[in-house]
Parts: structure tokens; C-alpha cells; sequence
């Protein structure tokens, strides 16, 4: 039984993963989702790749609001700038696929320090509300703009990398998820620098982090641009998947669906994100599954979104009600039971 992290060295204090144990899981982990597309179905893949552009996005509005304190309902807006550039680079460009989505996740960070100048004078509800005007702009640019083809959209050509055509979910797969993996572990890691612990002392007190010599403005601006940088690549992400976008593919309710998903995962934690956004995309395609298992389940084909989306609120309050800190919480109480059980009086 595992009971301390003992650190002899700078070296082991400073490492990600400090024990065999962690390792061990992480390489089974990776086992999995290597071998996972060659077992699973279309539909599989599909959830597969959007469970992880949700968790791309997740992560980065975990960094804003999970570990900086800073309330954000433009994630979606943020995605949406991603995406439009995305598709603009690869319909009159025709440049490269990082490049693309490179390109994307540094014009939503562009417009993340714009939307995060605000945040030295506001906070709380008053950032959430600016967050909120900045996605109905973002909307009204999208649909009054010939570059982004205004209320039609845009068609999104099939990327491409090393002359592979990336037209099925199979094959997205393969760029989509080492691509989320690197920004999770990017995030991880940023949160042993200096500036991820600069983010952390924000959140708990901001007028203590200034007194300590922590510069609120500069840190708050570089909390809102990794976030929306994060956002950006999760838009393009999203815009080489779906191949079609339009000003309603980046509604206001997306962004409500991102902070419910750290708040249900539990924010402030790696795992947080990954959990909340992994739930808050597959709860309402299990209780679809369970809907049409159900005898007589196609006559109730109707109502099954106002039901769907009623169950899911409900596990949502659920979890705000009687577990706050998340599904991360959690898996850290199971973890500990098995490591006490057979220990245990």
C-alpha cells in the first residue's frame, strides 16, 4: 500500500509521474487507445474523437476557470474563431494542417487578451457577462461576414498530412487524440512552472498574489490567452471533423455546456477535465441508447430530447448538490477505499 511521496531529490519533486504505479497505468492507458480503433465501430470513433476535441476545449477553460478563478461563458466563441480560420487558411490557402490549426489557436488567443482586459476591474458574474457579449459578437462576425460565408458557413475541404487524405473518423482518430494528449500534457505541466502557480494564487486571493509581486493584469491576460489558445485548437479540431460550420455550430449553450463539464468533472484538476467533458458527452448518448432499448421506445422518439435534456440537468444538480468537487473527487475516494480495503476494520 502506497502512503507517502517521499521526494528524495529535485528531480523526483519535479516529476509528473513519481511512481511505477502511475506509470504502469499510463502505459496501459496509452496500450488502449492505440488498439481502440481497430475494435471499434464508426459510431465508437465518432464519440471517440468529439469526447476528445471536448476535452481539448474542457482543459482549456479548466486553466481560465479551474485554476485562475476567472469566469468564462465564451469558450464557444473562442472555438469559433479557431475553426473560421481554420477553414478560411484551408479553402483560399490550402496551407498546411498544423499550420492551420496553429494559426487558429493563436487568432482565438488574440481575441482571448482582447475579451481579458476587462478582467483587471471585473470579476465573478461582471467577467461572465463580458465573456457572454463577447460570444454574441463573435456570432454577429460570423454571420455578416463574406469571409466566413455569413449565415451558410463554410465547407471544410478533408485535411490532409504527408499527402493522407483524413476523411473518416478512423483516420482523424490518429491526429485527434495524440493531439489532445499533448495539450493535457502541456497543461499538466504548466501548473509545475511558475506562472501555473502564479494562476493558482490568483484564484485564491488576487491582493495577495499582488502584494507577493505577481503583475494581476499580465498574469490574468497570459491565463486568458492558453485558454483561449486551447479553445482555438479544439475549433479547428472540430472544424476539420464535422467538415461544415456555421454561426450556429458556436451558440452561447456550447459554452454553458464547458463550464458545466469542469464544474461536474471538478475544477482545478487535470482529471477534473477529462472526466467532466468525457460525461458531459456521453451521458446524453447513453440515456439516446437506453431510450432505444426500451420496449416501446421508438413512440417516445418525440419527447426524447425534452427528457434527455431534463435527465441530464438533473444529474448536473445532482452533482452540485451532493458532490461539488466533481467527478475527480470521486475516483480519489475509490482510489483511497482500495487502497485501505484490505486494511480496513
Amino acid at each position: 500500500m502506497r502512503i507517502g511521496t517521499l521526494k528524495e531529490t529535485y528531480l523526483g519533486d519535479a516529476a509528473l509521474f513519481d511512481s511505477r504505479t502511475q506509470k504502469g497505468w499510463l502505459i496501459v492507458l496509452a496500450a488502449a487507445l492505440v488498439l481502440f480503433p481497430f475494435f471499434a465501430g464508426s459510431y465508437w470513433l465518432y464519440l471517440a474523437c468529439l469526447v476528445a476535441i471536448n476535452v481539448a476545449s474542457a482543459s482549456g477553460l479548466n486553466i481560465l476557470t479551474g485554476y485562475t478563478g476567472l469566469v468564462s461563458l465564451g469558450q464557444a466563441a473562442f472555438m469559433g474563431l479557431g475553426a473560421y480560420t481554420v477553414a478560411v487558411m484551408e479553402i483560399r490557402l490550402g496551407t498546411p494542417f498544423l499550420l492551420n490549426l496553429l494559426a487558429g489557436g493563436f487568432v482565438a488567443m488574440l481575441g482571448g487578451l482582447v475579451v481579458g482586459i476587462p478582467s483587471l476591474r471585473v470579476k465573478g458574474l461582471y467577467l461572465a457577462i463580458v465573456t457572454i457579449a463577447a460570444s454574441f459578437i463573435a456570432h454577429f462576425l460570423f454571420a455578416n461576414f463574406d469571409l466566413t460565408g455569413g449565415t451558410g458557413g463554410l465547407t471544410v475541404p478533408p485535411a490532409k498530412i504527408f499527402g493522407v487524405l483524413l476523411d473518416t473518423s478512423f483516420k482523424l482518430y490518429w491526429v485527434i487524440v495524440p493531439i489532445t494528449a499533448l495539450m493535457l500534457l502541456g497543461s499538466a505541466n504548466l501548473f509545475r512552472t511558475r506562472i501555473g502557480r502564479a494562476f493558482i494564487a490568483i484564484r485564491d486571493r488576487d491582493i495577495s498574489a499582488e502584494v507577493l509581486g505577481i503583475a494581476l493584469l499580465r498574469t490574468k491576460l497570459l491565463s486568458f490567452g492558453l485558454s483561449s489558445f486551447y479553445a482555438g485548437v479544439a475549433g479547428g479540431l472540430f472544424a476539420y471533423f464535422f467538415r461544415v460550420i456555421t454561426p450556429e455550430s458556436f451558440p452561447l449553450s456550447m459554452s454553458i455546456f464547458f463550464l458545466a463539464a469542469i464544474i461536474v468533472g471538478g475544477m482545478g484538476t487535470q482529471l477534473g477535465a477529462v472526466l467532466g467533458a468525457t460525461f458531459m458527452t456521453l451521458v446524453p448518448e447513453a440515456l439516446k441508447l437506453i431510450v432505444d432499448i426500451m420496449p416501446g421506445g421508438a413512440s417516445f422518439t418525440v419527447f426524447l430530447s425534452p427528457v434527455r435534456t431534463i435527465v441530464f440537468g438533473l444529474l448536473i444538480i445532482g452533482f452540485l448538490v451532493f458532490e461539488p468537487q466533481g467527478l475527480a473527487e470521486v475516483w480519489r475516494r475509490i482510489r483511497r477505499f482500495f487502497h485501505l480495503w484490505p486494511f480496513r476494520t
